[in-house]
């Protein structure tokens, strides 16, 4: 019973990780169309491309332990919304920031949710997963800052 219970947690927990992973690539998705980032293109497909890993990587470790992977992001979806709305209303420096901070919150979401997973869980998000959300994270903080020190934005 203890067991199932366990199962229970960290398939609850994947799933939500996945929710969120979905959302990132609906919220890059939406920064792609938008032609004031054009001029991020490749890192923002680098970025869509790498939640779109994720996806499929939390999915089939949630096949593994037996559950169901989400097919939408659910609430999460409405940060995608958020991202296109700044983009097209406030411009592409209040957009790159919308994403570092979504980068920011998926980083704080896998360390949090980590202590409620199983030991093999955790070695697999340790080694597959945490790294590439380090990254992304890392490229969306070098456009932000990256764009707050160029003058044409100061």
């Amino acid at each position: 019973m203890i067991e199932a219970s366990k199962n229970e947690k960290a398939l609850s927990n994947l799933e939500a990780l996945c929710r969120g992973e979905l959302a990132a690539v609906e919220t890059y998705n939406t920064a792609l169309s938008s032609a004031s980032l054009g001029s991020f293109r490749p890192q923002l497909i680098q970025c869509q491309r790498s939640h779109q890993n994720r996806v499929h990587l939390l999915g089939w470790r949630i096949h593994l332990l037996g559950g169901t992977p989400p097919e939408s992001s659910g609430a999460w979806g409405v940060f995608a919304k958020a991202v296109e709305g700044a983009a097209t209303v406030i411009g592409e420096k209040a957009a790159i920031s919308t994403l570092e901070e979504g980068e920011d919150h998926g980083l704080n979401q896998y360390r949090t949710r980590l202590a409620e997973l199983d030991a093999d869980t955790q070695d697999f998000i340790r080694a597959r997963v945490l790294p590439a959300q380090t990254e992304t994270h890392g490229i969306a903080r070098a456009l932000k800052l990256g764009m707050s020190r160029s003058p044409a934005n100061a």
